[in-house]
């Protein structure tokens, strides 16, 4: 198996030494997305779930850079400056998945990249 790196302009480019997943063989590593706009570069402006729509957004680009969607998705973490905002997160998270939702864990973290209020990363196979 070889490893593949997965980089799309519909996804925001990384802000640091990493890349916006890695697949190898039949997996697929996502970086942690935030809520940049991959046209511009800004940050979608907003409350937690405009953060958490572009943060999708984004993800899905990536699947998609992959061949993959949002039903390949084995694993999410999200992580949250606010765990009192787990619900208006969950909300617009779980608008993505059916019955078959992915494994997950949701973590409130002291900082994340640029300030941002989410930040969530994904392991999906083929």
């Amino acid at each position: 198996m070889e490893k593949k790196i997965i980089n799309t302009t519909s996804a925001p480019a990384p802000i640091g030494p990493y890349n916006q997943a890695v697949q190898f063989g039949n997996m697929l590593f996502i970086s942690g997305q935030i809520a940049l706009d991959p046209a511009t570069g800004e940050l979608v402006q907003g409350d937690v779930q405009a953060e958490a729509r572009q943060v999708m957004k984004n993800l899905s680009a990536i699947l998609s850079a992959a061949g993959m969607d949002f039903s390949n998705v084995l694993k999410s973490s999200i992580f949250l400056m606010d765990m009192g905002q787990f619900a208006q997160v969950n909300e617009v998270y779980g608008s993505y998945f059916g019955d078959d939702a992915p494994a997950r864990e949701t973590i409130q973290v002291a900082g994340l990249p640029k300030g941002v209020k989410v930040e969530i990363s994904m392991v999906a196979a083929k």
